[in-house]
């Protein structure tokens, strides 16, 4: 049994300087790039929304496909990534959970490589990581959510906590990085 990495979102836009910044988005790299040596397995999501996607009818534009704010952050050791997952690709798809995915199936994929833990990094706590970890949870997957390597939006204080509060009932368990 394996111990994958799942980095959310971990992209330019949400990181400070992008369309829609999480201020504490880039003080995350450096715990990310720690655990990757960690792990068997290492993937990667990214929101890659269409141009004039319904999404942007909630949030601003962002992660539009094949643009530097899609990219990933230019800190992560994009070297040690295993897969890459494209979630939002469509025009009526907001792509919240990396099971969401639309190049591969996210699900398949992890039982191809045998997960046995799953560790959930990246942005935004209280939206795409929460998606995914939620997900990972009802597919039966051990599933972990390392606090000091995951940033909230915080659209409304206290965002952050009531996801983590909600992951917590769902069956995720929470670390921190030194603890893996």
């Amino acid at each position: 049994m394996k111990k994958i990495l799942l980095i959310v979102d971990l992209q330019n836009d949400f990181c400070p300087g992008g369309s829609l910044a999480i201020k504490e988005g880039n003080e995350i790299v450096p715990v990310i790039n720690g655990l990757m040596d960690k792990m068997d397995v290492v993937i990667a999501t990214q929101d890659w929304h269409p141009e004039g996607s319904t999404h942007f009818e909630k949030w601003p534009v962002h992660c539009v496909a094949n643009t530097t704010g899609s990219e990933l952050n230019p800190r992560l050791d994009a070297d040690k990534i295993d897969q890459i997952v494209l979630k939002g690709t469509g025009h009526d798809d907001p792509g919240y959970s990396a099971f969401d995915a639309t190049n591969i199936s996210l699900e398949a994929y992890l039982k191809e490589q045998n997960v046995g833990s799953l560790y959930v990094v990246g942005l935004a706590t209280d939206y795409c990581v929460r998606a995914s970890a939620l997900d990972a949870c009802k597919m039966g997957i051990h599933t972990y959510v390392v606090t000091d390597a995951i940033a909230a939006v915080d659209l409304e204080e206290g965002d952050g906590k009531k996801a983590l509060d909600e992951m917590y009932k769902a069956g995720c368990l929470f670390v921190e990085s030194k603890d893996i």
